[in-house]
């Protein structure tokens, strides 16, 4: 059987398994949706909002989506807590942008490290 490689490599690859959605959910009432690439282009809040009533498990991903594309701060089990701005939740993740004091930096978590959150 004679193989021609130029049709075999001309097809698209295609992989089994979940495929990634084309972009970032889109926020609710018809607003634009943020570059998922670009961090947020101002400063967080100036104030640290105070801790809501910490839960024993994981935090749960459908409760944190609600925060995608918000400001929003998280107090972490190692005692860190931080400005945070979502684009991606998981099912046992969260990406996005860390406040550092001076500017956003990519920071991802996983959400059973993270004791409560609150967005703005």
């Amino acid at each position: 059987m004679d193989i021609n490689y130029m049709d075999f490599y001309s097809y698209p690859a295609r992989f089994p398994g979940p495929q990634l959605p084309a972009g970032p959910p889109k926020p609710p009432g018809g607003l634009p949706t943020p570059n998922p690439q670009q961090a947020p282009t101002s400063p967080p809040p100036a104030f640290i909002p105070a801790q809501q009533t910490a839960t024993p498990f994981a935090v749960d991903p459908g409760a944190i989506s609600l925060c995608l594309f918000r400001n929003t701060f998280i107090w972490l089990r190692n005692g860190s807590s931080f400005w945070y701005f979502p684009i991606f939740v998981g099912s046992r993740s969260v990406a996005g942008f860390r406040w550092n004091g001076r500017f956003w930096t990519i920071f991802g978590v996983d959400t059973r490290q993270i004791v409560s959150f609150t967005c703005f």
